[in-house]
């Protein structure tokens, strides 16, 4: 009589285990995480919001033109990716910090020029000379642009946006605020305060700083039995 073969070890469970600990990180520990590997990932979260901000808003405030891009910001998130991946983070959780980071190294410089403005910015008059755009026309959101000349009659490089409306006509006055350094083009001012991208910059770095959280934590991988 034939004897039935021998069960095999299942080996996808530990398979299935390994690409777990591979994407979203090991986290072998039971319970809640411990506070101080928390108050590593929040640390580490906070310095790179820090960092990539304060970048960006001393590059636009000097004027200097690769931080005022943000290239400052986007090396500062390779090394914030580096980090991540030599502590062991799943490789999800990297993706989505960087992609955060990324995010926020490209948007802080608009509100670095809106702080500069705001901060050290002339508020002078300006002539319409010519009116584009608005709905239907393929320009960014529908938005109305106006070129615009000085009390000199030079004309701006730079179009208007804020303040630009379908009823404006060439040779209308539009207040526009310039930085006297010239480190920031000049924005027309609209009526009521435009924190949109203050606040999106906040809500991108606070995602950014759960998200190093969540990487650091989950990270966490027990020492191998001696």
């Amino acid at each position: 009589m034939r004897r039935p073969p021998r069960p095999r070890p299942d080996s996808r469970t530990g398979l299935a285990a390994h690409v777990t600990a591979f994407v979203w990180g090991p986290a072998e520990f039971v319970g809640p995480p411990p506070r101080w590997l928390l108050a590593e990932g929040i640390l580490v979260g906070a310095l790179a919001v820090s960092t990539i901000v304060g970048v960006g808003i001393a590059g636009v405030w000097t004027g200097h033109p690769a931080l005022a891009a943000g290239e400052g910001g986007l090396v500062i998130v390779g090394a914030l990716a580096l980090y991540l991946v030599i502590t062991g983070a799943g490789r999800a959780l990297v993706g989505i910090a960087t992609m955060l980071g990324l995010c926020l190294a490209l948007l802080t410089p608009q509100v670095a020029g809106w702080l500069v403005l705001t901060q050290r910015g002339e508020v002078r008059p300006a002539v319409v000379t010519l009116v584009e755009g608005g709905p239907g026309t393929g320009t960014e959101s529908g938005r109305y642009l106006c070129s615009v000349a000085d009390r000199a009659g030079a004309p701006l490089s730079t179009r208007i946006w804020r303040g630009c409306a379908g009823s404006t006509r060439p040779g209308d006055a539009l207040t526009v605020v310039f930085d006297p350094k010239g480190a920031v083009p000049p924005r027309g001012v609209a009526p009521g305060t435009d924190r949109g991208p203050l606040l999106g910059v906040a809500a991108v770095a606070l995602a950014l700083v759960v998200g190093c959280a969540l990487a650091v934590v989950r990270s966490f991988r027990l020492d191998p039995p001696s």
